[in-house]
């Protein structure tokens, strides 16, 4: 039983490996459609990748081995990452080792990874984006953790595939707190994947730009791994909340017979996800760098009151 559990994880991480940049495609071409243009394609982000493998890479002088090791380092991280969350089945053998305050720490690695390398060549715009990162950073993953508790509370366990289960695969309850986790999920995600209204991935303004400035003196393959590091992170915050908030559809371990209709259910699921995400940024403006912490101070408190719901609600009932 356990290799058919290393299949079934090594299938699904390429599986996320190659569907990212299709994912970050779909939300890109929506929001050209939103704009009344024609848009590039979902399948632009493969071309960027694919080109960028094939630049030369452009060091600066005063590099270390650790600006040249990062974009390797990030990409493993999010790849890891993808074996903590049940995207298609819940038959992971991560899963007993790893739980959501792991996958908070994972993915605090990789950004603690990226603000050191952007300070390591000692550009104005590295060091720039750098301290923004961390400052949205240092504001995002409490509110993560209090979104990723909230389940965690009904499951009584901090395993995703236990939430996964107990939410998908038992009987039909009403859970009005995973309302407001919902909400504080998305704000949160907004903010971690440098979307609109925290950051604006298309914007290469220095007095805006977060993630891009962290960003700006890579090139080639390492540029490509990044941006690959980037569709990847989309997409492991998009099925972190379909795990936690529409987890039906997911397989059940073991059951390899539903695997078809897991795959089915998700891209289904990732289709309105990105659309939402598209429609999302296209109504919304860009907030100011001052603003953001109150943004994110709103996720906080709407997830806090999703747990004051569940225990002062829920859990009496």
């Amino acid at each position: 039983m356990l290799p058919q559990y290393a299949l079934s994880q090594l299938l699904e991480a390429l599986f996320a490996v190659v569907v990212a940049p299709l994912a970050l495609g779909w939300v890109n071409q929506c929001r050209a459609w939103l704009q009344n243009r024609r848009g590039p394609g979902v399948t632009q982000p493969y071309r960027v990748i694919a080109k960028l493998f094939r630049k030369e890479v452009v060091l600066a002088h005063q590099a270390s081995f650790l600006f040249r090791a990062v974009p390797y380092l990030v990409f493993g991280c999010m790849v890891l990452a993808t074996g903590i969350v049940p995207m298609l089945a819940t038959a992971l053998p991560f899963a007993p080792a790893a739980d959501v305050i792991a996958l908070v720490g994972l993915l605090a690695l990789a950004r603690i990874f990226m603000a050191l390398a952007a300070m390591d060549t000692g550009t104005a715009f590295g060091s720039l984006g750098a301290r923004r990162e961390m400052l949205v950073a240092a504001l995002a993953e409490p509110a993560l953790l209090m979104v990723f508790f909230m389940p965690s509370l009904i499951a009584r366990s901090t395993s995703l595939t236990t939430i996964v289960e107990t939410l998908a695969h038992q009987r039909v309850a009403v859970h009005p707190s995973l309302a407001f986790a919902a909400v504080a999920f998305v704000m949160v995600m907004l903010a971690e994947n440098a979307r609109i209204p925290v950051d604006n991935p298309g914007t290469h303004l220095e007095l805006t730009m977060i993630h891009e400035a962290t960003i700006l003196e890579y090139s080639g393959r390492h540029l490509a791994l990044i941006e690959w590091a980037h569709a990847l992170k989309l997409l492991v915050y998009a099925t972190i909340g379909i795990a936690l908030f529409v987890p039906w559809g997911i397989a059940e371990a073991g059951h390899w017979g539903a695997l078809p209709t897991a795959v089915l259910a998700l891209a289904a699921k990732l289709l309105v996800g990105g659309a939402a995400l598209a429609v999302t940024e296209t109504v919304s403006a860009k907030l100011r760098i001052f603003r953001a912490p109150e943004f994110l101070a709103t996720a906080f408190l709407m997830a806090v009151l999703g747990m004051l719901t569940h225990l002062l609600l829920e859990a009496t009932a």
